[in-house]
């Protein structure tokens, strides 16, 4: 099959934008729960009319300090309630807010206020603020910074919110009423740069449509999920990139009960505290819960059962896709298992869980196996920041592991000539900000190009095969997809990241880095004395279980695919150090620079062909 297309299930009237998906929850249920706001150590219930009633009086202050309709609102914050209230809140004053990752350096910063025009900025701490002001000279349009939490100093000062809600007292309620009438369906809702693993970041513009449109068409073709009575998420992904926004209005339009985690060092606790139904997460969170379950297992003295659990599981969920199904014996097994193992993993997740929807790189069939075998069904979906995340994604009652399943209601698939996928439909962003032949590059008339790589089968599931730009060409002429070999090594409790190499070079090579936070556990587990990053990168045995992960990565490709030898890299890749995105993708053309003298020596002659580390 070379395209699939599903008709809409709901159909949008032009007037409608994003105001009316909050004001539709307001007339159905203002007093049910918007969301839970940890305050103090506790989860504090907010209410859809107090959540509206603070949208309202932001709203006024952002008029009050001059923002006109269309104008542009930056948000630069860490994953917070308080994000949200300021995303509905421009949006009722009937401007785009524009996200900026914290993370982001003051060039970067720079760059989004200038092409964005951003009028109004609001960051979450001090270092943020320091961050815009060296570039605000360069930024003329921003008039404004407010600190959601400001510095104390010698005494607390005021908050974003409190100033804006102060600063708009004598702003009608009218005059917001009006706003939020103002857009229709393909007015700009936002706009989403790209977190760019090469060059400069594009501003994708996203309109009312692509968000209210794709939710509303979402909730009902996927209810086991995103439908049920006493639906809950937690995000903690970053709400500056496209997938934990597209999940938040997806969250309103569902009527769930939204909280947020803004540390990773505080997730676990608040998984188990706030007990969602639904996650959304990228698999790396996905491989590390793993790799953190079998080393406590291990440091418990119960190794062999996690891992006989695991196989079980596996099993298991392979024997659910079959016509014969699991047999007795397995089923047993299963029972037994879930008993000492799968409950105990699941109540980490808060004892709720039974979905989550993964997406933003490939999760691999053996871990999408177990966790459904454990009781967690993950929804592998795809789409980028330009299809207002989802085109595609499994479904409970349609669900094929290894695929990121079939296309929602209004989103249309093609496979082009050279395997290349082309997107087209509802969800489809309108252009780049400032950059009509980007735009025009970018779609083959009414088609998106995504630069991915794929297949869909009879039945219209796709399946991912690699990056266009990203596949390697040896010398000997063969094409590798570099994917299929990292995915593989990024699933080992030693390995953080991986990249592949060998663009015209006589055998594919690796660099890999050590994750510091599995290190750990890994020495524990094999008996073996605490060692820093440095010194386990040549460590015999860390090297030697290397060689393993690489040698059954390698099972997957041919030969003349498969890693000949690696090189264990000194330092990990990292947002800080700028090797990877805020969305946690490595930069390949930028690793490739760094490191161009350590792959070299993976192709320098060598009398030591025993080994496949250098």
């Amino acid at each position: 099959m070379d395209e699939s297309t599903r008709p809409l299930r709901v159909d949008t009237p032009i007037d409608t934008n994003l105001n009316d998906v909050l004001t539709e929850r307001l007339r159905t249920g203002p007093d049910g729960v918007f969301a839970e706001v940890r305050t103090d150590g506790a989860w504090r219930p907010v209410t859809v009319r107090e959540f509206d009633a603070a949208v309202v009086a932001v709203a006024k202050g952002l008029v009050a300090l001059g923002i006109e309709p269309g104008d542009s609102v930056g948000i630069m914050s860490r994953t917070r309630y308080e994000w949200t209230l300021l995303d509905f809140a421009a949006w009722a004053a009937g401007a785009v807010p524009v996200p900026i990752y914290e993370t982001s350096s003051a060039e970067q910063v720079q760059w989004i206020l200038s092409d964005a025009a951003v009028r109004v900025v609001v960051v979450e701490t001090a270092g943020n603020a320091a961050t815009v002001a060296e570039v605000r000279d360069a930024a003329p349009d921003c008039r404004e910074v407010l600190v959601i939490d400001p510095s104390t100093g010698s005494g607390r000062r005021e908050g974003a919110i409190d100033a804006l809600t102060r600063a708009g007292v004598d702003v009608p309620d009218a005059e917001i009423t009006r706003r939020r009438r103002l857009a229709q369906l393909d007015d700009l809702a936002t706009i989403i740069y790209t977190s760019g693993t090469t060059g400069r970041p594009k501003g994708a513009e996203l309109t009312h449509r692509n968000f209210v449109s794709l939710t509303a068409n979402t909730v009902p073709e996927v209810p086991d999920v995103f439908a049920i009575p006493g639906g809950r998420t937690l995000l903690f992904l970053p709400l500056a990139h496209v997938f934990a926004r597209y999940v938040e209005v997806l969250a309103v339009q569902a009527g769930t009960v939204l909280g947020h985690s803004p540390d990773v060092k505080t997730l676990v606790e608040d998984l188990g505290e706030f007990r969602p139904t639904y996650i959304l997460a990228v698999p790396r969170v996905f491989e590390k819960v793993y790799n953190s379950a079998e080393q406590t297992a291990a440091a418990g003295g119960k190794l062999k059962i996690f891992r006989w659990a695991a196989e079980t599981a596996i099993a298991w969920s392979r024997a659910k896709d079959s016509a014969a199904g699991p047999s007795a014996w397995v089923s047993v097994q299963h029972t037994i298992a879930d008993k000492l193992v799968y409950s105990k993993l699941r109540a980490k997740l808060g004892g709720r869980v039974r979905y989550a929807v993964s997406g933003g790189g490939p999760l691999g069939e053996r871990l999408g196996h177990f966790y459904r075998g454990l009781g967690v069904t993950i929804l592998e979906g795809y789409g980028l920041t330009e299809s207002t995340a989802p085109t595609c994604v499994n479904r409970p009652d349609a669900i094929r592991i290894g695929s990121v399943g079939l296309q929602l209601p209004g989103c249309g698939v093609r496979i082009a000539a050279d395997g290349e996928i082309l997107l087209k439909g509802h969800h489809i962003f309108r252009g780049y900000h400032n950059n009509p032949q980007a735009t025009a590059d970018a779609f083959d008339g009414e088609w998106f190009r995504t630069g991915d790589l794929g297949a869909l089968d009879d039945d219209g599931f796709l399946s991912i095969t690699g990056r266009k730009k990203e596949i390697i060409v040896t010398a000997a002429g063969k094409n590798v997809a570099p994917a299929v070999l990292e995915d593989r090594l990024r699933a080992h409790a030693l390995v953080s990241q991986c990249v592949v190499v060998g663009d015209n070079r006589p055998f594919i090579g690796a660099l890999i880095t050590i994750d510091a936070e599995g290190l750990p556990g890994w020495l524990s587990m094999h008996g073996k004395p605490a060692m820093s990053v440095a010194e386990a990168r040549t460590d015999p045995d860390v090297l030697a279980a290397l060689d393993e992960a690489v040698t059954r990565a390698n099972k997957a490709v041919s030969r003349a695919e498969s890693i000949r030898k690696f090189a264990v890299l000194d330092t990990d890749f990292t947002v800080e150090n700028g090797f990877l995105t805020p969305s946690l993708k490595f930069k390949r053309a930028q690793v490739l620079r760094s490191f161009a003298e350590r792959i070299e020596e993976l192709y320098a002659p060598t009398q030591d062909r025993e080994s496949m580390h250098v």
